[in-house]
């Protein structure tokens, strides 16, 4: 048995109390390892855990993992857990997507970013080179993804989003608001190009393409908007709306880049080239082809 510590008159000196535990018992790393273990359908599940963790603490994934491995897990995180466990996309969960070089806030009703859609930007900084688009329009804009990630790119660039959904002209309104690109950044609810009028030197697309029959993971069947996913049985029933109206409003030099299924690629071109258009393929990083631009 250990001594009685030493007292002096009535007063007794004691040691200090114990730290106190980390909330559940656990610190983050342990925290992260045992959500990277649920997430086993998920092709990224220790980034997806990462993620979570940074976003229950309010901070980066890169301050996560330089400075608070070793903190007490937060009570938020077994919430986000749950819920991502669930299959629930990372982005609704968090709600927000890094996209080239800016962050998109999203939510349920809106299409999340991928990364494979940074290949338009790619292909239009390629086009343009040394001179910048003046004018964007960017169809089915979504929460802005294109637009604002090209506004981002070239800063003297004003731009027009369009898109059927009210819902998606919410997040665009709250981008351009986080994003400080209010006076070059307007959105308008429409179906594709329809009254249109003007002459655009970039026009980015990233159209539905998901054939009806075509089977996808449950996160983005059972949480994204379909409409925003399906184009018909064979993926193509928007782009037989969009390349009509292409020629029209492309001003003198311009480009218009879509975004394609890594299926589509001749299907999509032979569209193109009906309305006179010179088209270019674009792989993305994988190696597949992932847009065309239109000349």
């Amino acid at each position: 048995m250990g001594s009685r510590p030493a007292s002096s008159g009535p007063f007794v000196v004691s040691a200090s109390p114990p730290p106190t535990p980390p909330a559940s018992g656990r610190g983050v790393r342990k925290a992260l390892a045992e959500a990277t273990a649920r997430f086993t359908f998920s092709e990224t599940p220790r980034l997806d855990a990462e993620l979570l963790m940074a976003h229950a603490l309010g901070i980066s994934r890169e301050a996560l993992l330089l400075r608070h491995l070793d903190e007490p897990v937060p009570p938020a995180f077994a919430g986000l857990v749950e819920r991502r466990a669930a299959h629930e996309p990372i982005a609704y969960v968090t709600g927000t997507r890094a996209f080239w070089t800016i962050d998109i806030a999203v939510g349920p009703g809106v299409l999340i970013p991928r990364a494979d859609s940074e290949t338009l930007i790619e292909a239009a900084i390629e086009h343009f080179a040394a001179r910048a688009p003046a004018r964007i329009l960017d169809l089915g804009t979504g929460p802005g993804t294109l637009l604002l990630a090209a506004l981002a790119q070239w800063p003297e660039a004003h731009g027009l989003g369009i898109d059927s959904s009210e819902r998606a002209g919410q997040f665009f309104e709250e981008n351009v608001a986080d994003l400080g690109m209010e006076g070059r950044a307007a959105f308008q609810v429409g179906n594709w190009a329809k009254d249109i009028r003007g002459a655009f030197d970039l026009v980015l697309c990233n159209p539905p393409y998901v054939g009806t029959t075509e089977a996808l993971p449950a996160e983005v069947s059972n949480y994204e908007p379909a409409a925003a996913l399906f184009a018909g049985p064979d993926g193509l029933d928007d782009y037989r709306i969009i390349a009509p109206q292409l020629p029209a409003l492309l001003a003198p030099g311009g480009a218009a880049i879509l975004e394609i299924g890594a299926t589509q690629a001749d299907a999509v071109t032979a569209l193109l080239v009906a309305q006179g258009l010179a088209v270019t393929p674009r792989n993305d990083l994988g190696g597949r082809p992932r847009a065309l631009v239109a000349t």
